[in-house]
């Protein structure tokens, strides 16, 4: 038994000796960053994004007093319009005239007809080609508001949202687009594809 102890007394006086000849571990230092160092190699040049596809314009004109007569909005819309690439494109543009359903057939037609063409009026004063156009009077048919409450009332926010003109403007048949060259004006290659077609 005298024996163990002794042993045991000194195993722990050889470990306690040992730990403290050693040195503590040093403790990791902060390095100082230097100057950010790209990743990427600068021989490889990075790829172009491929051109965004145009699609269709799509926009809504509302006429939502029931005049006949543009507000300030729908002319900042229009002038908006004539900025995009889809009309520099020189497309087709379609016009569909709706209205509430308040009047007879035959009146909401006339009155659908005639709001497209105060819309095309206003695009044509600004620049835009009249043969462009195709006017497509709908009247009271595709709402997309209700033109009255389940009562029987009249909706009049629906009936005003039903006042518009819907507007398309296409992108040209790939056979008629061409390459504009450089310096020439997109309405100028537009004439010029016009005097070709007439030719024909």
């Amino acid at each position: 038994m005298r024996t163990l102890a002794t042993i045991t007394l000194a195993t722990l006086a050889v470990g306690l000796a040992a730990c403290g000849d050693s040195e503590p571990a040093p403790m990791p230092t902060a390095t100082t960053p230097g100057e950010p160092v790209s990743i990427l190699r600068p021989d490889v040049e990075q790829p172009e994004k491929p051109e965004e596809k145009l699609e269709p314009l799509q926009m809504r004109i509302g006429f939502p007093d029931g005049e006949g007569e543009l507000g300030e909005a729908a002319r900042a819309d229009l002038a908006t319009l004539l900025a995009s690439p889809q009309y520099r494109a020189g497309g087709k543009i379609v016009l569909r005239g709706h209205t509430d359903s308040e009047g007879n057939d035959q009146a909401n037609l006339d009155a659908s007809e005639a709001r497209a063409e105060v819309v095309r009026d206003w695009l044509v004063d600004n620049g835009a080609k009249a043969e462009r156009f195709t006017i497509i009077p709908l009247g009271e048919q595709r709402p997309i508001a209700p033109n009255a409450h389940l009562d029987g009332s009249p909706d009049e926010q629906g009936r005003a949202l039903n006042r518009r003109v819907d507007i398309t403007i296409e992108l040209p048949k790939k056979a008629e687009r061409s390459q504009v060259p450089a310096g020439v004006r997109e309405d100028e290659a537009a004439e010029a594809r016009d005097a070709a077609t007439a030719a024909e």
